[in-house]
């Protein structure tokens, strides 16, 4: 007989089957050896089971949130998740460095800065505060990442430990195209090493934390969620408003502020998984901010604790976007030549420096909309006989209508030695060169 027989669950029952029922039970609770079950007992050992399965899902819930559903067992115990913001932030916080980049100024009347004094001469002042996070301890050696931004163009590099002591940096390698630096420290008192988690578990609405030195105030924790996890925004890598890269970052909405970059981010169990980069400053918007997926930025990196640069595949053209040349020529018809020079800008597809666009008709087929505009060659380029106006449209099989998707292609799907096909017109000719690739040379890096 089941627990719920037809005589015990329905609703309906005569009272000669409730007597026999009571006669039954009274019976059975003396020593019977089938005891039936009582409503209140199975409302009991109902409830009772409904409050485990209560528990275990809220542990599940709380214990196990962070990248990947899983956190290590002391954070894991814990449901409150305001605490484990706390064990997560302790546990980076002595990995975590301010970054001043000092440089040399000249002095004027009343102190004042000479931005053009001499090369050498004056005082070594502090241009400018970041972040970094300490990542390896090697050859009694500490290496802290950072961004390529915080310490350019520095004259020397200072760090100061969690603990306010200054150390004097060197800077090991840094690399303009990913916005990342490397230093490296005495590693003398230092014990703790950021933990590396795995940027390609977190999801959107995860909880996240910045910590960095934002504005030079000192050590600051600021909290959000990941608001876009894989987000590609445009970058002006000579800061001159011309768009010639494309970085992929994590939005996040964790405050950022001037001061944070090179800063980590970290997730519930106190695990790198981004690092602080920018944020758009603009009227009306707050807390948007971007950091740089930790899972790109390691191999960038290593290379740079390895070699102190990044090795990529050189071209070896100057150039400038066919679509820039148009409105170029639209500059001059409108506001006549000097002005549309002054606007007009030249990028090198090899991030090389500028070079000014000598001018000359293009002759390109009507259905030819986009290109890039060789101006100058060397290196590879030059020995297979490419010339100033060429304009290349496609990388073996790959179109190409910019600097940024001849970057992307020769940085993504090439390496230093393979050879590649160059397609280009010249004077309306369609033509195509191979040629083998290089190592990009130190000045043009």
């Amino acid at each position: 007989m089941s627990i719920f027989d037809d005589d015990f669950y329905s609703t309906k029952v005569s009272r000669r089957t409730v007597r026999k029922s009571q006669r039954d039970d009274h019976r059975q609770s003396f020593g019977g050896s089938e005891r039936k079950w009582s409503n209140l007992r199975v409302a009991f050992i109902s409830s009772f089971t409904s409050a485990v399965a209560a528990a275990v899902l809220f542990g599940l819930i709380f214990g196990g949130f962070g990248s990947g559903g899983s956190a290590p067992g002391h954070l894991a115990a814990s449901g409150d998740p305001s605490e484990r913001t706390i064990v997560a932030t302790a546990k980076v916080k002595p990995a975590v460095v301010s970054v001043i980049n000092e440089q040399m100024f000249g002095l004027g009347i009343g102190g004042k800065r000479l931005e053009d004094a001499d090369p050498g001469s004056g005082v070594l002042r502090e241009a400018g505060v970041g972040s970094g996070v300490i990542i390896e301890k090697k050859a009694g050696r500490a290496f802290i990442v950072t961004n390529y931004h915080v310490v350019a163009n520095a004259e020397k590099v200072k760090t100061v430990l969690t603990t306010g002591e200054v150390r004097e940096a060197r800077v090991v390698g840094m690399d303009q195209i990913t916005d990342l630096a490397v230093l490296e420290i005495d590693a003398k008192g230092i014990n703790t090493v950021a933990e590396i988690g795995d940027s390609s578990t977190l999801r959107a609405a995860e909880f996240v934390m910045a910590i960095g030195n934002p504005l030079g105030m000192g050590e600051s924790i600021t909290m959000g969620v990941v608001s876009v996890i894989k987000e590609v925004i445009p970058v002006s890598l000579k800061q001159n408003g011309i768009i010639d890269w494309e970085q992929e970052v994590i939005r996040v909405d964790a405050a950022i502020n001037q001061g944070n970059s090179g800063g980590p981010l970290i997730d519930l169990n106190g695990r790198v998984v981004g690092i602080n980069s920018m944020k758009i400053s603009d009227f009306g918007v707050e807390s948007i901010g971007y950091a740089i997926p930790i899972n790109n930025a390691m191999p960038i990196v290593e290379s740079l604790i390895s070699k102190g640069y990044v090795p990529r595949p050189y071209l070896g053209v100057y150039t400038l976007d066919l679509e820039q040349y148009w409105e170029q020529q639209e500059l001059e018809r409108m506001f006549g030549e000097e002005q549309a020079e002054e606007g007009g800008v030249d990028e090198s597809t090899d991030g090389s420096t500028d070079v000014s666009n000598g001018s000359g008709e293009i002759k390109l087929p009507d259905e030819v909309l986009s290109g890039i505009i060789v101006l100058k060659t060397v290196g590879p380029s030059e020995k297979v006989g490419l010339k100033f106006n060429d304009v290349i449209v496609k990388l073996d099989d790959y179109k190409v209508g910019s600097t940024i998707e001849l970057r992307k292609y020769l940085y993504s799907k090439k390496k230093i030695g393979d050879d590649i096909t160059v397609s280009f017109y010249r004077d309306g000719e369609l033509k195509s060169v191979k040629l083998k690739l290089e190592e990009q040379p130190p000045e043009d890096r």
